[in-house]
């Protein structure tokens, strides 16, 4: 009934799924992390170009060089 290499088995199956589960929470830990450098990174972003608008800053499309499939 208590046949060892069936435990053997679960027990295999146990230490894989564990170190699969430690693998898939860095994963999520790091794309975590990665998600709030970008958020910081686009508030960055937003507050500048609103600072750009606030201060007058115009931009001439005459003044911009012509795409470059001219």
């Amino acid at each position: 009934m208590n046949d060892p290499s069936r435990i053997d088995e679960l027990e295999s199956r146990v230490a894989f799924q564990e170190h699969a589960l430690n693998e898939l929470s860095d994963a999520l830990a790091d794309a975590r992390a990665e998600i709030a450098r970008h958020t910081l990174l686009l508030t960055k972003v937003v507050e500048e170009l609103r600072s750009n608008r606030g201060a007058g800053v115009t931009i001439d499309a005459a003044d911009e060089p012509p795409p470059p499939h001219y």
